[in-house]
């Protein structure tokens, strides 16, 4: 985002996130006052709280009662973060759905604590005005048009999302996006338009396992490049990779990686795509929760540095707006016309209500004002969750700090085996996601993937107490 569109108070707080940033702000120093950043800055006092809160949330500083705001001492959790070891980097067979099935098929459960889900909280989501636009988008839809619908999707919906990509940077060809039934589909569909029975794919290590699952049905077999937990993959090793064996494709998330919550700087994505390039080996890139930042400007995906279009960009409304929609897109790049071919063959098109309704959320001018809260409330209880763990896990323990969405990704202690404390933990009503579920070797025996992403939700705190203490136990 250009800084001339910041609001006041974002660009106050990105200023003073630069100088904390910079060392000119230090651990323990003292934020100026209100009074005096009124002055200096000629804004209200309403404008620095914005942006000494938005700070706050973000876990740059914290309030001191009758003191002021001050920058936080190196992070309370341990920095430590976890080690990723590299893996093997032999094409692997993969078989993780039946795993995944079985740890995994209760934590819907509404009452199960949901350390283990994929999305947050219900209540984050504006779905009293989605209902209001689907109502009126459902009054205007002429009969002809339900039966009419286009396997690339509603044509208003498309331009909104070409104005959206547009506004970040990313000058999107309308001939490349094909609207789908959730980012799952857009993701299988990209895979299948690129591969055949028996290639090798590169995943992260750990990966999604949904990503696993997507490759188990195709009969493709995983290669899995180490990833790390603040910068992503590792670059040095994936050309490695590459020059030694054929792949024939890359299946990645660069931005807030599920389930590392990894962020991929801008120079290294640039350079991925270039790497990518020059081998011609397409990037799957799986962008969503690319809304989900806890700065004030949209990291940039993959997809924008893509030249020669060989990046595949798939995202979806779920994990920022509309769970349960089931619209996601591709932006498929020189494989679009693939893509669409699959599509019809596949589903043939995507339903025109949650299109059309979304349309009409959009034109009502406030998603970015959702977007806004939904950042400021998850970076919160990020901060929250983090202090948690501090507090009650077994010393040796350590957590990844992302910038964005809604995961930790914890390495226990080598004695804890994740697989039995997940066990314990849902004979408790308390969901997890043990590590060996990332990988294609199921390699993460000590480590727990727990979504952070529900605010408000008392149970979470009693949960990650209690997690603590079973982990303690083992």
């Amino acid at each position: 985002m250009d800084d001339s569109r910041l609001k006041r108070y974002q660009q106050l707080a990105e200023d003073l996130a630069d100088g904390i940033r910079a060392g000119v702000l230090r651990p323990g120093d003292r934020l100026p006052s209100v009074r005096q950043t009124c002055a200096e800055r000629g804004v209200s006092a309403s404008t620095v709280f914005q942006a000494y809160g938005q700070l706050e949330s973000r876990g740059l500083v914290e309030a001191r009662a009758r003191s002021g705001f001050f920058v936080r001492a190196a992070r309370r959790v341990p920095r430590a973060v976890p080690q990723v070891a590299a893996p093997r980097g032999a094409a692997t067979p993969v078989e993780i759905s039946e795993l995944v099935f079985d740890l995994l098929g209760t934590t819907r459960d509404a009452d199960v604590v949901p350390l283990g889900s994929a999305f947050p909280a219900p209540h984050l989501f504006p779905f009293e005005a989605l209902a209001r636009s689907t109502a009126r988008a459902l009054r205007r839809l002429p009969a002809a048009r339900i039966t009419g619908a286009l396997t690339t999707g509603d044509e208003g919906l498309r331009q909104a999302l070409l104005r959206r990509h547009a506004l970040h940077g990313i000058a999107l060809d309308q001939g490349e996006l094909v609207i789908t039934n959730g980012a799952m589909e857009a993701l299988n569909l990209c895979l299948q338009a690129v591969t055949k029975p028996g290639d090798v794919v590169v995943v992260e290590s750990p990966t999604f396992y949904a990503a696993l699952q997507a490759l188990e049905r195709l009969h493709l077999k995983a290669v899995e490049v180490a990833t790390d937990p603040a910068e992503g993959v590792d670059l040095a090793a994936l050309a490695e990779l590459l020059g030694r064996q054929p792949v024939a494709a890359c299946w990645f998330m660069p931005s807030f990686q599920n389930p590392l919550g990894a962020l991929m700087p801008p120079a290294r994505k640039q350079a991925l795509v270039e790497l990518l390039a020059r081998h011609r080996v397409p990037l799957i890139e799986d962008d969503v929760y690319g809304e989900l930042y806890a700065g004030v400007r949209r990291p940039p995906p993959a997809k924008a540095f893509d030249r020669e279009g060989g990046v595949l960009h798939c995202a979806s409304f779920s994990k920022c707006l509309a769970p349960g929609y089931r619209v996601g897109w591709a932006a498929a790049g020189r494989y679009a016309p693939v893509v669409e071919r699959l599509k019809m063959s596949n589903s043939l098109a995507t339903a025109i209500p949650s299109q059309l309704a979304l349309v009409d959320y959009l034109a009502q001018g406030g998603y970015d004002r959702h977007l806004r809260r939904l950042r400021e409330a998850l970076a919160a209880q990020q901060q929250h969750a983090l202090r948690l763990v501090e507090r009650h896990f077994p010393a040796g323990t350590r957590v990844t700090r992302p910038l964005g969405g809604y995961f930790l990704w914890l390495e226990l202690p080598a004695r804890v085996d994740a697989l039995a404390l997940h066990h314990r933990a849902m004979a408790e009503s308390i969901s997890t996601a043990p590590g060996v579920l990332f990988s294609a070797d199921r390699r993460f025996t000590h480590h727990l993937r727990l979504n952070v992403g529900h605010p408000g939700d008392d149970r979470i705190d009693a949960a990650l107490r209690r997690l603590g203490e079973l982990a303690h136990q083992a």
